[in-house]
């Protein structure tokens, strides 16, 4: 008698997901991936509750990712047909499935909402910190002022202590993140190329050596309660008000580091090493139209140069 056991053909797809990202993903990925993958559940659960692993094919598949292209960008789409797509290889693999349903699958998604201004330019970024109330103690401004200064990613900035600066070199150590969406703490770093050191100017040293000489050296500089990133985004926006320059976030501030420094001649590997980006690529794709607009003014230097060859 064959006492093989049949893989259950008839268990809920929503259900095998479930238990895919509790086996496989939990406790193996970062807490804010993981939050993807549930919610990538939650949206199972509601457009395919009794949707049988057995029964998905090309055609269900497809249903669904349309389902939730209604009401989402196509990039969310992509991320969602991403994160489900992993769980069903294992299922075609365990044999629920016969063939791959994501084969060919067609991603669509609602228009994109009009993107709003991701850096300032130097005059702006003059201008915001101008209008910056840095007193003489820590507060929400001087956040502001060294994320535009360092172009650190928000979590990174919050999980500062006063160790972490070496003024007599003028560096900042990025060892560590905070886990604001969560209940606090410390976190590793997005990934290892975000462990490094950033050079300061002079002027941030003597500012930060003056604010930090009396706090305990390892405790977060910029935490004394739940600290929500639309709290310092509100203060951001009111700031960029007050001097009638764009409005942008955090994440805008480090964007405008960037392209400060890329227009300002710096390499895109040194901007990559000060952003902590895991390589170039990264750092090309997310400035491509700085990049671009560089290479048409490197292109009008070439072509005096060369003329001033002519015999």
């Amino acid at each position: 008698m064959n006492t093989t056991t049949v893989p259950n053909q008839n268990i809920l797809f929503c259900d095998y997901y479930k238990q895919w990202i509790n086996v496989y993903k939990e406790g193996a990925i970062r807490p804010v991936t993981m939050k993807k993958y549930n919610m990538a559940y939650q949206w199972l659960l509601r457009l395919v509750p009794q949707l049988r692993i057995c029964d998905l094919d090309r055609i269900s598949y497809q249903k669904l990712l349309n389902d939730y292209a209604l009401i989402h960008e196509r990039q969310t789409t992509m991320d969602f047909h991403h994160h489900l797509k992993c769980a069903i290889l294992d299922a075609v693999d365990e044999g629920l499935i016969a063939r791959d349903p994501t084969r060919k699958a067609i991603i669509k998604g609602k228009q994109p909402r009009e993107k709003k201004t991701k850096y300032l330019n130097q005059y702006e970024l003059h201008k915001l910190i101008e209008d910056l109330d840095l007193t003489n103690r820590i507060n929400t401004d001087w956040l502001i002022l060294l994320v535009a200064k360092t172009g650190m990613r928000f979590s990174e900035a919050l999980a500062l202590t006063p160790k972490d600066f070496d003024f007599s070199h003028q560096t900042l150590s990025i060892s560590k993140t905070w886990d604001y969406k969560g209940n606090g703490g410390f976190l590793p770093t997005k990934n290892q190329s975000s462990v490094r050191k950033i050079p300061l100017d002079w002027q941030t040293v003597i500012q930060f050596a003056d604010l930090l000489k009396d706090l305990e050296k390892d405790k977060p500089i910029f935490i004394n309660k739940k600290i929500y990133n639309s709290t310092i985004n509100s203060a951001l926006e009111r700031h960029c008000k007050n001097v009638n320059i764009p409005i942008i976030s955090m994440h805008g501030l480090r964007h405008t580091h960037a392209s400060i420094l890329l227009f300002a001649g710096v390499s895109i590997a040194s901007v990559a090493r000060r952003l902590g980006h895991s390589n170039i690529t990264t750092t090309q794709k997310t400035y491509l139209h700085i990049i671009q607009e560089l290479e048409s003014k490197d292109i009008d230097i070439i072509m005096r140069s060369l003329s001033n060859l002519n015999s």
